[in-house]
């Protein structure tokens, strides 16, 4: 029979000893320590690479609760409909004072026929603290996006500085809401929703929008006049992607806003490469000043475009309300037969909005000599 003290003293066994005590004291330090982080509510650090405007995290497993991005993704998940798409408009205290366009939207919803339950999926996303306060008096959903050093609370005049900031805010926002998953209508808040537009949504399609001019073909990237005020935008790698570049283009087109640069990028060869699924939404159901939609059985919604200044929207906006209300108390036998029309635009002067258009493309063609 082999003596213990052979054992103990073989090279095997004492580096298995060895090998044990060393393990048992390592398990009982990470036993300890995870103890302790748990007793003080101090979460275990790790890092993730973010590019996300709301800031990236770098040192902790989630955002704090009381971050815009955690609260982003409260209103959105309490808002979302069932296949994750929300409805947003953004608005500034100027447009939310009582009486002003914020108003007349939402009660556009509450007197359409199919829209009153789409005020529980819309978010409002607020652009300043007045704004955010007002939202909060008025509908359920509301999220502040303010933007430090950045004043939006006042009419900022159509392609001044803070307007064209304003506008490439909202597009770098919708971006990131498409890259947390959400698919979204995002709607100007001086558009008026008198039915349900999603049974006339194109299925399959990446990214829609609602034209001021619409030449009768969904496809006709060309022909078609967009109108970045109403677009229904899935999320997936195409339409981020698509975003991204859409926002990296401003800084080709200076002094332009969201609206005129997808219309010079809407057939960049960088469009069909990523593979986006685009359609043009038809003025006869999705209309506006511009082009209206002429049939009042149809129309689901219409906007306050070719329109320059709050004051005159504000009040083409609350006469085409009186329109719809003075339709909607038509029997329904004089409905379908109805030739009712609008009665604006009227302070909304196409002919001045035309003159200013030209006015902006001849600025913005000196512009692009002197670039080059």
């Amino acid at each position: 029979m082999v003596a213990p003290e052979f054992y103990l003293s073989s090279p095997a066994l004492r580096r298995f000893v060895i090998g044990f005590v060393f393990f048992v004291g390592v398990s009982l330090s990470a036993y300890i320590l995870f103890r302790a982080a748990d007793v003080a509510d101090f979460p275990i650090a790790y890092s993730v690479d973010s590019s996300s405007r709301f800031g990236s995290v770098s040192s902790v497993a989630s955002p704090p609760p009381d971050s815009d991005e955690m609260r982003l993704e409260r209103v959105l998940k309490n808002a979302a409909m069932p296949d994750n798409t929300v409805i947003l408009t953004t608005t500034n205290d100027a447009w939310t004072t009582p009486n002003s366009v914020l108003d007349l939207f939402l009660e556009s919803f509450r007197i359409g026929i199919g829209t009153r339950r789409l005020l529980n999926h819309m978010v409002v996303i607020a652009l300043d603290k007045k704004a955010f306060s007002r939202c909060k008096d008025v509908h359920s959903h509301c999220f502040a996006l303010t933007t430090e050093g950045v004043d939006f609370s006042q009419e900022a005049a159509f392609l001044s500085d803070d307007y064209l900031k304003m506008m490439w805010r909202r597009i770098d926002f919708l971006r990131h809401v498409l890259e947390i998953g959400y698919n979204f209508v995002f709607t100007d808040a001086d558009i008026m929703w008198f039915r349900d537009p999603f049974p006339h949504f194109y299925k399959d399609m990446d990214f829609q929008i609602a034209c001021d001019h619409f030449s009768g073909n969904s496809t006709d990237i060309e022909s078609n006049s967009p109108n970045g005020g109403f677009n229904f935008v899935k999320s997936n790698n195409r339409s981020i992607e698509f975003y991204k570049f859409w926002y990296s283009s401003r800084e080709k087109y200076p002094g332009l806003h969201d609206q005129d640069v997808f219309n010079r990028i809407k057939l960049h060869p960088f469009l069909t490469d990523i593979g986006l699924k685009m359609r043009f939404l038809d003025t006869a159901f999705f209309g506006g000043f511009c082009q209206p939609s002429e049939d009042l059985n149809k129309v689901c919604t219409m906007h306050a475009n070719c329109c320059i200044g709050l004051d005159s929207k504000i009040h083409d906006l609350r006469i085409m309300l009186e329109d719809w209300r003075q339709f909607l108390s038509l029997p329904p036998t004089l409905k379908i037969s109805s030739t009712s029309s609008w009665s604006v635009p009227q302070n909304c002067s196409l002919e001045a909005l035309h003159h200013h258009n030209q006015t902006l493309e001849e600025d913005t063609s000196q512009a692009e000599e002197t670039l080059q």
